[in-house]
């Protein structure tokens, strides 16, 4: 049980990807840690309730009815909480309101693990070009490290989560730590041999890297994947990474950890005569008491936007408009990946060939814009990589109003033609008018202001949107295949689910929240690991760049730790 009176050396707000990592970190440094998470405990195998389901097990195959649906109506944009096998990990829109004035697809999951437990698993690593970018455009702020800094962090990361992939040795995006590779199907092999042959351009197709356990590694308590993909119900095996299956044991086992659900962590509380945090306030999410728990080090690991907030709430003399926000950028420079760009093809021929299981993995197709000489282009600066992939189907034809009897027995036992998918995720640039507030007049149940989201796509975005249109189009077309069907649908920011950018790194305590060791610059006790640190937004998931930054200011907190004991 957590203890109020207890003097805990670190806190760490939030259980999800970047607070398992803190947690994992700090006990394994001999810290005896908090973590203090808002939503209910989620304990691995014992509450995946629906992961070993198949359709017919739901009550209307997994479809929820309208009353049902309505619950969740801004979580519903994205489409993955139509479906009941995985729904009760995304929070009630009715229960945890936003606003916006401009859409804003806030996706949440308020449980043990947050969305380390539904999230995409695709994993690559940031490059110096990315980090070099803003300083070489003069763009927002220079990111206060480089890829050197971070790149032994990624090594172990990837080693202890488990990353599948291949190592491509290109420069935008670094090769890496990891297990064999899933393979490809017959026509993703075949568009990966004609884009090879057709462009000279450095563009390659690839299996995605994805944190999924492959081959014969040694992964305590985990086995490796077993090709189900059902990875959003929560999975049995460990095949994939979650804080649930992973970092959160590894903590546990160290004796350090305890971990306390319904806490709802109000602000963080500033101590005027050391200049540091000494502990936060918390809300108990059942019974509402607020309660203390103090500690030598704080981490905000609760994502980009509640991280932000959880700052902005914490007001005092010294911080009168949020802790940390001396640069006024607190909130600013909201940063996501645009996608749902691209083109859909029939892949003609192959008809006789076949594959098992369902991988939980597409393919890849590395960022080849704006990387120097021919790649430059006018139009737009940074770039965009495609994720997609090949599948065979025979859907459509079963809604053929004359497909009945011995032709649907036929078309029900015959696969369809093989379809490709090329699905550009293009980097948003740091805008300081891409913003969060928070509104005091609309207020929670747990008496917390709510957050106001202001943000959109701006012309860098539409312009890169429509290359990643028009080279899916081309590179399906020389490939031969037909039926090519464009598609640019931008949505809103959000949507991506890579919410990022409201406590940005830099080296200018004027112009940046954070510093180059994820501490906030005026108070050097608290550090935030999450989205919110990104300073610009490159075109990968960034997940796995928020473990390796997480677990190197872990290590950079013991240190001071010990330096100051």
């Amino acid at each position: 049980m957590a203890n109020p009176n207890e003097q805990y050396d670190a806190i760490v707000v939030g259980s999800g990807i970047s607070g398992g990592w803190a947690a994992k970190e700090l006990c394994e440094k001999g810290l005896k840690t908090l973590v203090l998470e808002r939503g209910r405990m989620v304990k691995h195998i014992e509450d995946y309730h629906t992961m070993n389901m198949d359709p017919w097990d739901f009550k209307f195959k997994g479809q929820l009815p309208q009353e049902e649906l309505a619950k969740q109506e801004k979580q519903n944009r994205t489409g993955y909480t139509t479906d009941e096998a995985h729904r009760h990990f995304f929070v009630n829109d009715l229960e945890h309101p936003y606003n916006e004035t401009k859409r804003f697809d806030w996706m949440r999951g308020y449980h043990v693990g947050g969305r380390s437990i539904v999230w995409g698993r695709q994993s690559y690593r940031l490059s110096d070009i990315d980090f070099e970018a803003n300083k070489k455009e003069g763009i927002a702020v220079d990111w206060p490290v480089r890829y050197k800094d971070i790149s032994p962090w990624y090594d172990k990361v990837e080693e202890f989560i488990g990353v599948s992939g291949e190592n491509l040795g290109l420069p935008q995006l670094p090769d890496g730590k990891f297990c064999p590779p899933m393979e490809l199907n017959c026509a993703e092999t075949d568009l990966k041999d004609k884009i090879a042959n057709n462009y000279t351009d450095g563009r390659v197709l690839t299996i995605g890297r994805t944190a999924h356990i492959t081959g014969t590694g040694t992964f305590e308590g985990r086995s490796a994947c077993q090709f189900r993909n059902r990875c959003m119900r929560g999975c049995p095996f460990g095949g994939y990474f979650s804080s649930n299956s992973s970092t959160l044991p590894a903590a546990e086992k160290t004796g350090n950890l305890t971990i306390r659900p319904h806490s709802i962590v109000a602000e963080v509380i500033y101590d005027e005569k050391s200049g540091k945090a000494s502990g936060v306030k918390v809300i108990d999410a059942e019974s509402k008491e607020e309660i203390v728990f103090n500690a030598k080090v704080v981490f905000l690991c609760a994502s980009a936007i509640a991280s932000a907030a959880i700052l902005m709430q914490s007001k005092s003399k010294r911080f009168p408009n949020g802790m940390g926000n001396d640069s006024g950028e607190l909130g600013h420079n909201i940063m996501d990946h645009h996608f749902k760009a691209g083109a859909w093809a029939t892949v003609d021929g192959f008809e006789d060939k076949y594959y098992k299981g369902r991988r939980p993995n597409g393919i890849y197709i590395p960022r080849f814009r704006n990387v120097g000489g021919e790649t430059d282009q006018k139009t737009f600066k940074r770039g965009y990589g495609y994720q997609g992939g090949a599948s065979r189907s025979h859907y459509e034809e079963l809604v053929a109003e004359l497909a009945y009897g011995k032709e649907l027995k036929d078309t029900v036992t015959k696969p369809g033609k093989w379809r490709m998918l090329l699905l550009g995720f293009g980097e948003c640039l740091p805008y300081h008018e891409n913003k969060m507030t928070l509104d005091y007049d609309k207020l929670d149940q747990w008496g917390l202001p709510t957050v106001t989201f202001d943000a959109e796509w701006k012309e860098n975005e539409y312009e890169m949107r429509k290359d990643m249109v028009q080279q899916a189009v081309e590179m399906l077309e020389n490939a031969g295949y037909s039926d090519i069907d464009p598609w640019d649908d931008p949505g809103a920011p959000g949507l991506g689910i890579h919410e990022m950018g409201t406590a940005r790194m830099g080296k200018d305590p004027k112009t940046s929240v954070l510093n180059g060791n994820n501490q906030i610059h005026a108070v050097p006790n608290v550090y935030v690991t999450d989205g919110s640190f990104m300073t610009s937004a490159s075109c990968v998931n960034p997940s796995l760049s928020y473990m390796a930054f997480t677990a190197r200011a872990a290590n950079h907190a013991a240190n001071q730790l010990k330096k100051e004991a």
